[in-house]
């Protein structure tokens, strides 16, 4: 016998109240598309995230990670701050022919001053405290904000907290594209909610938008061409062929977000934490050493690739987006102490001159 839906209602009351815009229930049956997911990784499209292979049989099966699962609560925060233009960064220069205006890109989730592990995680503690309180002796509970061994947005479109996108993000109906998900094992029993259906219809939108074509196919991403992948994941030296179509994006890319049309229905976030903050120029982050990259960026998303992934990635944007006034900047770059900056660093400093 299930535990009364009164401790569902409960669960939903206590995570709206901690924040969370959307919440679901579902069972901790294998998910869905678990079939399709072990045929992404034997395509070879998750790259370098080794951690997605090692960890597959979990992530095809949710009582490998709480044994005694039952339900898995689905909670999404809403991280949309608004149309503002992308952050600048101060280096304005003449772009190549449709890459705007040649300031750097960094992904909408990062704009704020902490990372949203942080922000959803603590949250989520409090919410699996919560579940175990009001479930009463022997209940168990886990939870995880993006780093947990689980089918995230597999579960949350189960739960009816939204559906797959074709560019293999989930989108709400009620937010669009920007929310982040979270979860809670559990080994209550809960009542579910209702499958969310999918909502996509011939819209090809975000297929078109993708600067690398890294949606190779409808719901199929090819992580090893995604910008995200490029500037985030990847740790070594970002392919020269693919370096062109970064354009000045230096950490992640909204592109094929922005385009959905869901997104008409977003909502401004309130959340302090996920408000833009001003970022120093690029030129000038080229000057950094370590010690001053940990100080501002520690805490927030961009922290964890480490300034040697960061000026990277840096180096390209001005490859592709900068005039000679960068010129300074990336040459004394070629003395950097990291062979993987100096490397992009003498790329960049080829791109500007030969259009100088």
């Amino acid at each position: 016998m299930g535990v009364p839906a009164t401790l569902a209602a409960e669960i939903d009351r206590y995570a709206r109240e901690l924040g969370f815009d959307l919440v679901g229930i579902t069972s901790a049956k294998p998910p869905p598309h678990v079939n399709q997911f072990r045929g992404w990784l034997q395509n070879g499209f998750h790259g370098e995230m080794g951690y997605l292979e090692r960890h597959a049989a979990k992530r095809a099966e949710p009582r490998r990670v709480l044994a005694d699962a039952r339900s898995v609560v689905v909670v999404a925060m809403n991280y949309f701050t608004g149309d503002s233009p992308p952050p600048s960064f101060g280096h304005s220069v003449p772009a190549k022919q449709g890459e705007g205006m040649g300031e750097g890109r960094v992904a909408r989730y990062a704009w704020g001053e902490r990372d949203y592990h942080e922000v959803l995680g603590e949250k989520l503690k409090r919410l699996a405290d919560h579940v175990c309180e009001f479930g009463g002796p022997g209940t168990r509970a886990l939870s995880y904000v993006d780093t947990g061994p689980i089918l995230e947005r597999d579960l949350a479109q189960r739960a009816g907290v939204g559906f797959i996108g074709k560019h293999t993000n989930l989108i709400s109906r009620r937010l669009g594209n920007w929310i982040f998900l979270g979860q809670v094992l559990t080994n209550l029993e809960l009542e579910s909610g209702q499958p969310e259906l999918e909502y996509c219809g011939t819209c090809h939108r975000c297929i078109d938008a993708c600067p690398t074509r890294a949606i190779v196919a409808p719901y199929q991403l090819d992580a090893r061409l995604c910008i995200s992948y490029l500037t985030i994941e990847l740790k070594g030296a970002i392919p020269v062929e693919l370096r062109p179509a970064i354009g000045d994006r230096i950490f992640g890319c909204d592109d094929c977000l922005e385009v959905c049309p869901w997104n008409r229905f977003a909502q401004r976030s309130p959340v302090r934490e996920f408000q833009r903050r001003e970022l120093p120029p690029l030129t000038e982050f080229l000057s950094w050493d370590d010690a001053q990259f940990n100080a501002f960026f520690r805490g927030t998303p961009i922290y964890r690739i480490k300034r040697r992934g960061f000026l990277r990635n840096v180096c390209v944007a001005l490859g592709n987006v900068g005039d000679s006034s960068a010129l300074p900047a990336l040459e004394r770059a070629l003395d950097d102490h990291e062979p993987l900056v100096r490397e992009h660093a003498r790329w960049a400093i080829g791109q500007i001159r030969s259009r100088v």
